[in-house]
């Protein structure tokens, strides 16, 4: 049997590849089983140093992300022999990766796109793992899709148990069991029940400060490091646009030390105060850099995060270009303003040639991580088609 701790992009594809081939697996699931739907009811609370948005409930944070999918640090993951290509073909035609058809780009997104070109950017459309025919364009991507039209490590747990999975929710592993550096199961607490599950092969995807929290109780250091790409949105006026209710980072402008893609914040109303602002007025832009693994995860899973000059001057260029692409737009000059600076992908907590190896196994034999934590630097853009590559291939190491 193999276990897996966590069900979001890496615990739900490595779930389905194992249960298809007919190797029990028994997956356990901190958060409990929701409906998509829902997910905006799950995101966690961190100190209020730090705004990270991460959710702990079935699929972890896939199902309240844009399911964006493209391919991240195949230059760094290739220094410690790991290549991709097979993988991203892979589950790139297991989740019908493309980018959304025409008739679910909307007018905002289409003037990103327009200007992005007027201006000579790398400009594309968005690849993304959405089914176009369920979709109402309704804007809630980041609350949890309430039609399912998006891919979510649900999916691929759902598969899984229809495979023969066993899935344990509401389930906290808080401790490894391991003897003479071999995994031999995990503890885990459900119900305020202590209970132990055997198996000389686990697999962590609890994200980077659950998985963290996990090795450190196996005396493996890691969360010591940390990246959380970091992104403001910024936005102005643009009177009926109507952007709120399109299918969100549906665009996307890639620049040396960013990326930008249209992305709807409500929280900008509050900085135009001179005239009249509904989310119906509202055109914005995410502004994502890659961060230095400055920060770190404390004991309590909290998450500290410290910034380096590059990290302020990356940030910094983003958003003045965002700026040049609004006006472009046609967004008033004068409202144009910024969200706080927040996280969104934490990783690099157990990253590769450091606490794992690359075959992302650690000094405990048997004992796996496959999600961002194993990333050895920050992507920068959204990593979890890197992650589902990743976890496709431990999948297949497993099996053999």
């Amino acid at each position: 049997m193999v276990i897996i701790v966590g069900s979001g992009a890496g615990g739900g594809i490595i779930a389905l590849e194992l249960a298809k081939d007919n190797i029990p697996v028994t997956i356990i699931e901190k958060g409990s089983y929701i409906h998509s739907k829902d997910a905006f009811n799950h995101y966690d609370k961190y100190s209020e140093d730090v705004d990270l948005l991460t959710t702990t409930c079935i699929g972890g944070s896939t199902i309240v992300s844009m399911s964006n999918m493209v391919k991240a640090l195949d230059g760094e993951l290739y220094e410690y022999g790991i290549n991709l290509k097979e993988e991203y073909e892979y589950v790139e035609k297991l989740i019908n990766v493309h980018p959304l058809d025409d008739s679910h780009i909307g007018k905002g997104t289409q003037l990103f796109l327009d200007a992005g070109r007027e201006l000579g950017l790398n400009t594309l459309k968005m690849p993304k793992a959405i089914t176009e025919e369920k979709c109402i364009q309704c804007g809630k991507c980041a609350f949890g899709c309430p039609m399912d039209a998006k891919w979510s490590g649900k999916d691929f747990v759902d598969e899984a148990v229809k495979e023969g999975a066993t899935l344990i929710t509401e389930a906290e592993v808080t401790e490894i069991i391991a003897d003479d550096d071999k995994v031999k199961g995990v503890k885990y607490r459900k119900n305020n029940v202590e209970e132990e599950i055997y198996s000389d092969k686990v697999i962590l995807s609890a994200g980077a400060i659950g998985t963290s929290l996990i090795l450190r109780s196996a005396g493996i250091e890691a969360g010591n490091e940390m990246f959380f790409d970091p992104f403001v949105s910024v936005g102005g006026y643009l009177k009926d646009i109507n952007f709120n209710s399109e299918v969100q980072m549906a665009g996307l402008i890639v620049g040396r030390n960013f990326v930008l893609s249209p992305h709807f914040s409500s929280f900008l109303k509050g900085n135009m105060d001179d005239r009249e602002v509904g989310d119906k007025d509202i055109l914005s832009i995410m502004v994502k850099t890659a961060d230095e693994s400055k920060g770190f995860v404390d004991g309590e899973g909290d998450v500290v995060k410290i910034n380096s000059i590059n990290d302020i001057r990356y940030l910094a260029e983003g958003v003045a270009t965002a700026g040049f692409v609004l006006e472009k737009c046609g967004v008033d000059p004068s409202t144009i303003c910024s969200t706080v600076y927040r996280g969104a992908h934490p990783g690099g907590t157990a990253p590769i040639g450091k606490v794992v190896d690359s075959n992302q196994e650690t000094k405990i034999k048997g004992l796996f991580v496959s999600d961002a934590s194993v990333l050895p630097i920050s992507p920068g853009k959204p990593p979890i088609l890197t992650i589902l590559a990743l976890s496709k291939r431990l999948a297949d190491y497993i099996k053999n």
